[in-house]
């Protein structure tokens, strides 16, 4: 029998730290919307918004 693990291939960009955040039912709506809207997950639009704060400071 082969040593291989079954499953998914590993990334070449692993996420591996977590953090936890608050928000209002206000912004978790907004949030969701953009989720809907461009069929992406909650994590990747807010890392898109850290993405785009970052470049924005360092224009």
């Amino acid at each position: 029998m082969s040593s291989k693990k079954m499953g998914r291939p590993p990334s070449d960009n692993p996420k591996s730290q977590t953090i936890k955040i608050r928000v209002d039912q206000a912004i978790l709506s907004k949030l969701d919307a953009c989720t809907e809207k461009l069929n992406m997950t909650r994590s990747d639009i807010v890392r898109k918004g850290i993405e785009k704060v970052y470049y924005d400071l360092h224009k």
